[in-house]
């Protein structure tokens, strides 16, 4: 349950107090992260974005373009960008990502200026986040089990949506807009920076060995 203050805003007969929601700035720390993260996905974004467009115009002109990021048969973004799972919303996904994480670096920017939100706009934040990582872990899957290749942009933004779940989730909980024991809250206000860097090491392992034979080579 969300906190309330209570406000008298009006001195006529018959008017009482009226409850106001509370609302909570996420701190200078925090505003810093999202902007970070935001401006990482987004780099990321823009980057695949730019890169498809150039794929399609070679195909256009008869031509193959090879982005940058495809280094070898594992390391080939080109590989990635070019699979079905690379747009599946029926349009490139970094296209989703630039609005996204652009509103990630406004949140964080507006927190940086002493923006404080109501608690239904925390919650939706997070559940944005929380959106961003489900689509991630897919996109995660598809891309070592079923496309057999690595985007270095894509893991970009896998982590900096990883990072800003895992703080934006530590605030709720912390201020009491997501319900929750007082012994999580205590986790989350001394070790926040455990579960991300916990998730990103499974991603990492996951990578590690799914190609351990040519790592190894």
């Amino acid at each position: 349950m969300s906190k309330t203050t209570v406000k008298d805003v009006s001195s006529e007969p018959g008017s009482g107090p009226v409850a106001v929601p509370r609302a909570e700035g996420g701190g200078r720390a925090l505003a810093i992260l999202l902007v970070i993260t935001g401006a990482a996905g987004l780099l990321a974004a823009w980057v695949i974005t730019i890169d498809k467009f150039k794929i399609l115009e070679a195909k256009v002109a008869g031509k193959t373009y090879t982005p940058g990021c495809s280094l070898n048969p594992v390391v080939s973004c080109g590989s990635v960008m070019e699979s079905k799972q690379a747009a599946v919303f029926g349009f490139p996904n970094p296209m989703l990502g630039l609005v996204a994480y652009g509103i990630v670096v406004c949140v964080g920017v507006s927190l940086l200026a002493r923006a404080r939100f109501p608690r239904w706009y925390w919650l939706t934040f997070n559940f944005g986040t929380l959106f961003g990582v489900a689509f991630c872990t897919w996109l995660q899957f598809q891309s070592l089990y079923r496309i057999n290749a690595l985007c270095l942009w894509c893991s970009l933004a896998w982590v900096a949506t990883i990072v800003m779940f895992w703080y934006v989730t530590s605030f709720n909980i912390r201020n009491g807009f997501l319900p929750s024991p007082r012994w999580l809250k205590s986790f989350f206000g001394e070790f926040t920076w455990v579960l991300p860097v916990m998730h990103v090491g499974v991603i990492g392992m996951l990578v590690l060995t799914r190609w351990w034979d040519f790592w190894t080579a």
